[in-house]
């Protein structure tokens, strides 16, 4: 099975998902960062797959870091987020959250991603999603 330690990724417990959805996991590459997040029983709907509801939040999570990091570590907060539902995700597989800014102004961030399930063989798209962010700067 998928190891997510031995392919570089590292458990971020510092920035928990909300809803006690777990810990996300981080992976530094050559282009920026991916996220990523182990699926368990508790993410699933009544059909014994991932709830779509699980699969947004970690998708607006990871987008609202790389948002973070676009803004030079300015606060922000989700304005927009569409989501594309592309593949069903089984308890048990991990998540992989592929960002990147599309545009950037002062105050608005503007993110697309793709998010996959990682396994031996490669990655699953799953999902596509892109939004917008508001850049919290003090006001003068």
């Amino acid at each position: 099975s998928f190891d997510p330690a031995a392919d570089g990724w590292r458990p971020m417990p510092r920035a928990g998902l909300p809803a006690g959805l777990g810990v996300p996991w981080g992976k530094k590459t050559e282009t920026g960062w991916l996220y990523g997040l182990w699926t368990v029983d508790d993410h699933t709907n009544i059909s014994g797959v991932l709830h779509g509801g699980v699969l947004m939040t970690f998708a607006d999570h990871g987008l609202s870091m790389l948002a973070w990091e676009a803004a030079e570590r300015a606060p922000c907060t989700t304005i927009q987020l569409n989501t594309q539902f592309l593949d069903a995700v089984h308890p048990g597989e991990f998540l992989e959250l592929r960002g990147e800014v599309v545009r950037r102004t002062r105050s608005l961030v503007f993110m697309r991603g793709i998010v996959g399930v990682r396994d031996l063989s490669g990655v699953r798209d799953v999902g596509a999603v892109d939004g917008l962010w508001r850049v919290l700067r003090p006001r003068s």
